[in-house]
């Protein structure tokens, strides 16, 4: 086996690390794959035998192209999109699905992570989710390593305040959906309101249909689009998914996707709904499983 042979099969052994690193620093599986991607190729211009830490030599490289893919994204003022949904099959039998959940980040915290400023983002991934030190994130950002600190700080406080934590229960989560598609099947508005966090956030994404993302706050003026939730549970057949690790529900019509509702969760009540109608950004693999 050649030396480049070698390299590239370490490179593949570190890739869904990587993947996972891009895909919570931007919330694209798309833009993911491509940030890993260029950090193939800078591996490819440079002498291994310079790297001592291969997994970390990566990691941080990764890092640096994100940060530079966000400070685009921001430059442009691309309007709000909800993240790309990571979806698998809810198999109830399945005890692994409890380890999924726990290492998943649901949607709700990737909308948060979105408003964060983007080397806040950078730092608050690669310190708060991977334990990479603060020595090494500092020259991703340009700053000092206790600049990195304080501004990790900053992002963990601004995480913690608006990102709710949901439960960690995927029968108990379940039973909370099972509940929603019941009220919203039978048009039962205080059944509905019964189980929405008052400040419950409901954010609808139609992609590039005109409108973009709408963003509704509040249990009465969620619970006040029962009628359009009826109209949807009844015309379309629902299949209980896991969005991101947590109880969702993926609506087809015909066998076509149509629209993919992501749920968090927190002591029994809704505070977010996530609501995707652009199939183009719905995984279609779950489809008959």
């Amino acid at each position: 086996m050649g030396e480049n042979d070698s390299l590239a099969d370490r490179f593949v052994a570190h890739r869904p690390h990587l993947v996972a690193v891009a895909y919570r620093m931007l919330g694209s599986l798309s833009e993911a794959d491509d940030a890993v991607q260029e950090a193939w190729l800078r591996l490819s211009r440079v002498d291994p035998a310079e790297i001592d830490n291969l997994g970390g030599w990566l990691t941080t490289t990764v890092g640096r192209v994100c940060l530079d893919m966000l400070r685009s994204r921001k430059s442009r003022h691309e309007q709000a999109y909800l993240p790309d949904p990571i979806v698998a099959a809810d198999d109830a039998t399945q005890p692994e699905q409890q380890a999924v959940l726990a290492d998943s980040v649901g949607l709700a915290l990737l909308v948060v992570l979105d408003s964060l400023h983007p080397a806040e983002r950078v730092t608050f991934v690669l310190h708060d989710m991977f334990a990479v030190p603060f020595d090494q994130i500092g020259p991703i950002i340009g700053r000092s390593a206790a600049a990195a600190k304080m501004m990790a700080s900053r992002a963990r406080r601004r995480v913690q305040g608006r990102a709710p934590r949901p439960d960690r229960d995927l029968p108990r989560q379940r039973r909370v959906v099972e509940a929603f598609l019941a009220a919203a099947r039978g048009g039962e508005f205080d059944a509905l309101l019964a189980i929405l966090d008052p400040e419950v956030v409901l954010r609808a994404d139609a992609g590039a249909h005109p409108g973009g993302m709408r963003v509704l706050r509040g249990a009465a003026t969620v619970a006040g689009q029962l009628d359009a939730f009826q109209r949807a549970a009844n015309a379309f057949a629902s299949q209980h998914v896991l969005v991101n690790g947590a109880p969702g529900l993926l609506n087809t019509a015909r066998g076509k996707t149509v629209s993919l509702i992501a749920f968090t969760i927190v002591d029994d009540k809704i505070t977010a709904i996530d609501l995707l109608s652009d199939p183009a950004r719905i995984p279609h693999a779950v489809l008959g499983a």
